[in-house]
């Protein structure tokens, strides 16, 4: 029996790329470029199966390309936003996506960016790179004490319970937070978390403010001017989930202002076409998307894939269908 015809989107970790030979008459993007509407369509056309990051927009117009040979989408990535999974479903396409593997190492970052945008450690590196620093003294770049700080949560899933365990029992921090479809009671218990009622009261209360919901339409600009509005002028606003989850013209102006402390950001709207308003700020720490970006992690997400899509091909549900 030959071995389905796949094409991978990006260059995966050296263990990943080994096994995908194995298993399939595989073709990688060599050069690593990101991949064009055309060049996706033109792989729907010629490919069994498609591995696609989130910097591939697997739009409708993309599915629509005839004559289709895909039959599944193998995600590399647990977010989905960039693919039109009605469009997906319509044509008969199954998608998966890589769930679970990533939670700790996100969650990482997420600790970073609110312990670095705190203690001023971006701009504090910087300073001493450029040969500026003359010295301690007493009112030397001074920080926001993180310990002890209450922690809000917007979504309350896997990510956002592994950054509430670490920020709980490793720096005292109170934990508040809002999800529409909370975990079980035992879960939120174990973790002292006390569930608000609304996004917008979680706001008023929080001096950190971390956004853990996944990006789709209803989320986005779910943080606007409005509810930038209702933080503390001494909060901080952490993204580790998706850029349009934040109006970010909105937040530039929100920094600008002072009308909150800082923030700390992994993920932007239109990346990696960053807004050019951010670095000129020094209230707000910036870093390239790094949320899963561990060997560890990569790996396993690739692996994840190539457990679904074998699955799939074997005949079985992929155990991370989306659709």
């Amino acid at each position: 029996m030959s071995k389905p015809k796949a094409l991978v989107t990006r260059r995966w970790p050296e263990a990943c790329e080994a096994k995908l030979k194995e298993l399939f008459d595989v073709t990688f993007n060599e050069d690593n470029h990101p991949m064009t509407a055309e060049e996706l369509k033109d792989a729907l056309r010629n490919y069994d199966v498609v591995m696609p990051t989130v910097t591939d927009p697997i739009t409708a117009d993309v599915l629509s390309a005839e004559p289709l040979r895909c039959k599944i989408l193998g995600n590399f990535g647990v977010g989905f936003n960039h693919i039109d999974i009605e469009a997906a479903k319509a044509r008969g396409i199954t998608v998966t996506n890589t769930p679970d593997v990533l939670t700790d190492c996100t969650a990482d970052i997420a600790m970073l960016l609110m312990l670095m945008v705190a203690r001023r450690g971006g701009e504090g590196e910087r300073h001493v790179r450029s040969g500026e620093w003359t010295g301690w003294h007493p009112t030397h770049m001074m920080g926001t004490k993180v310990t002890g700080k209450t922690l809000g949560l917007i979504g309350f899933g896997r990510i956002a319970r592994a950054m509430a365990k670490k920020a709980h029992f490793g720096f005292d921090m109170p934990i508040i937070f809002f999800d529409p479809y909370p975990p079980p009671r035992e879960v939120i218990e174990s973790l002292e978390a006390e569930q608000c009622s609304s996004i917008e009261d979680v706001l008023r209360r929080a001096d950190f403010v971390a956004l853990h919901c996944p990006g789709s339409k209803e989320n986005h600009h779910l943080i606007n001017a409005e509810r930038l509005a209702l933080m503390k002028p001494t909060a901080f606003l952490i993204n580790t989930a998706r850029g349009d989850v934040v109006d970010n013209v909105a937040l530039l102006e929100a920094l600008r202002n002072k009308t909150i402390k800082g923030a700390g950001l992994d993920v932007y709207e239109g990346e990696p076409n960053l807004n050019k308003g951010f670095l000129e700020l020094d209230n707000v720490a910036l870093l390239p998307h790094l949320g899963s970006a561990t060997l560890e992690t990569r790996e396993a997400m690739g692996m994840r894939v190539i457990e679904n899509v074998t699955a799939f091909f074997a005949g079985q549900t992929p155990r991370d269908k989306v659709v």
